[in-house]
């Protein structure tokens, strides 16, 4: 269906893409994986003629292709699910959906919208997205935004479907749901590329996988008998050992974060939790069940109608973000880095200096003190693996993973006593999974912060939260007590999850 002959592309002091050639089978789901930076996206974008590649071939069902934009692509039957959420804030849910099919409801120049709606509705249902189709999409969550893209893609009827980390802020069971799609599709013919850093996943719902190292592709192989052993040495160039963490020794005397009845505007349910020193709290839950939301109310991001917040015994009066880190120390990794977590025109440097300003700039001055900035951006660089060609490199040329880790890294530049960490490992690959779960770990055990994890990554949670909240309905319906205490018992613990979101 698709080829892929010796594409090669540059940019300014990277090859991004050396020489890869790859062939994608009709009716075969064919994962794409590799580190952060190996050129999986990049390869996305030039089949799909969002780049123009320096050199290299590409055949499409037996005809040599050159698309200069994304427009071209889809047209002859090309789609693509990005891993950044791209939606247009203002318009409604349907109306991104079916934004490049609005011709198809038009007539004199009028659309019928009770037939693009109910169109967009059967798309919606598909893939589990439960808002009313009219909802504008600027106050949906991440997640909810996820799943619009992956229904707009559905909705082109598309020959080769591209998908650019799916599942990344969806649940287990949302991506099941889609899991039940994709195979539906695979049954029709459709040619799916999916990229992923989930191996649970890759393994679950795909027929063969090819990796990318630093530019190059590795090889490619059936995934029907490969060892996982054998695929991450692939991947990442060495075997790489799994360590549990075990139990975290918390202090339950020592209460940081009270909350009583906490409700925002218009919400129906309250939310009362205690959070302590060096605990590890994680938040679960299906997309839009409260999780996010709750967060948001917390740190001033939202405004809350009803309820109190209480630090180290203090009613907190948190009117802003700002409030909670400059007078609470409190901090926040938003979910959503595109649109919240950076500065995406601005360097490096000033996106993991910015929670320390305050702090660096000259008392008479008001210039911000550079040496120290530069000395911050370079241990969380280290500390992170973040890799760019300098402090200097703008964040939004940074392949997702990198942009990620340096949401994480501002936030643990600002040494907060609370952080509440929204989907930390978003788009992340093995490695540097494995590297922010040890600093998370560290974080609370060693300097005794106070965290809550927001994860729709339930082996994570379960392997770092001493106690997980189940969400449903935008309340808490269940906590689950000493999760590490059960031995990993990964099984257990899952079912007792999943029980109450049912």
């Amino acid at each position: 269906m698709l080829e892929l002959h010796a594409i090669s592309k540059r940019f300014p002091g990277v090859k991004a893409l050396d020489e890869v050639s790859l062939d994608f089978q009709a009716g075969q789901i064919h994962a794409l994986v590799g580190e952060n930076g190996a050129g999986k996206s990049t390869l996305i974008k030039v089949i799909t003629g969002i780049y123009q590649p320096d050199e290299g071939r590409i055949v499409y069902d037996g005809t040599e292709i050159n698309f200069r934009n994304y427009r071209q692509s889809l047209d002859r039957g090309i789609g693509i699910v990005n891993q950044e959420i791209q939606v247009i804030a203002e318009a409604s849910v349907a109306e991104n959906i079916m934004l490049d099919k609005l011709d198809a409801f038009s007539r004199w120049g009028r659309i019928d919208w009770s037939k693009l709606n109910a169109k967009a509705e059967e798309v919606m249902e598909t893939v589990g997205l439960e808002v009313a189709a009219r909802t504008s999409i600027g106050g949906l969550s991440a997640a909810q935004k996820q799943l619009v893209q992956i229904a707009r893609a559905l909705s082109a009827q598309v020959q080769v479907l591209l998908l650019d980390e799916p599942t990344s802020s969806i649940t287990e069971n949302e991506a099941a749901k889609l899991f039940v799609v994709l195979r539906q599709l695979q049954a029709e013919g459709v040619a799916i590329v999916f990229v992923s850093h989930k191996f649970d996943e890759v393994y679950e719902i795909c027929d063969r996988v090819s990796v990318l190292r630093d530019g190059r592709l590795v090889g490619s192989k059936p995934l029907a008998g490969l060892p996982r052993g054998e695929l991450v040495e692939m991947m990442i160039g060495r075997s790489a050992a799994v360590e549990s963490f075990g139990a975290l020794s918390v202090d339950r005397s020592e209460e940081v974060l009270r909350v009583d009845e906490l409700a925002g505007c218009g919400q129906e349910h309250a939310a009362s939790l205690s959070l302590y020193a060096g605990e590890i709290l994680g938040f679960y839950g299906l997309v839009g069940s409260g999780r996010t939301e709750l967060a948001r109310l917390l740190v001033g991001a939202d405004r809350a109608e009803r309820g109190s917040v209480r630090i180290r015994g203090e009613t907190a009066r948190i009117g802003s973000v700002a409030d909670s880190l400059y007078r609470y120390n409190m901090g926040y990794i938003s979910e959503n880095r595109k649109e919240e977590g950076l500065l995406l025109e601005s360097p490096v440097k000033s996106n993991l200096g910015i929670t320390i300003w305050s702090r660096i700039v000259g008392r008479f001055t008001r210039c911000i003190d550079d040496q120290a900035e530069i000395r911050t951006a370079e241990q969380w660089v280290a500390a992170l693996d973040i890799r760019s060609t300098g402090l200097q490199q703008v964040v939004e040329n940074l392949s997702g993973g990198n942009q990620q880790k340096v949401s994480i890294g501002k936030w643990l530049a600002a040494g907060c006593d609370i952080l509440i960490i929204d989907e930390p490992t978003v788009g992340v690959d093995l490695g540097a999974k494995a590297q922010i779960h040890q600093i998370i770990w560290d974080l609370a055990a060693k300097e005794g912060k106070a965290i809550i994890l927001i994860s729709s990554d339930m082996p994570e949670l379960i392997g770092l939260a001493g106690r997980i909240l189940v969400f449903k309905d935008q309340q808490i319906v269940r906590e689950v007590e000493g999760v590490q205490n059960r031995g990993f018992a990964y099984d257990e613990v899952s079912r007792e999850i999943g029980e109450h979101l049912n």
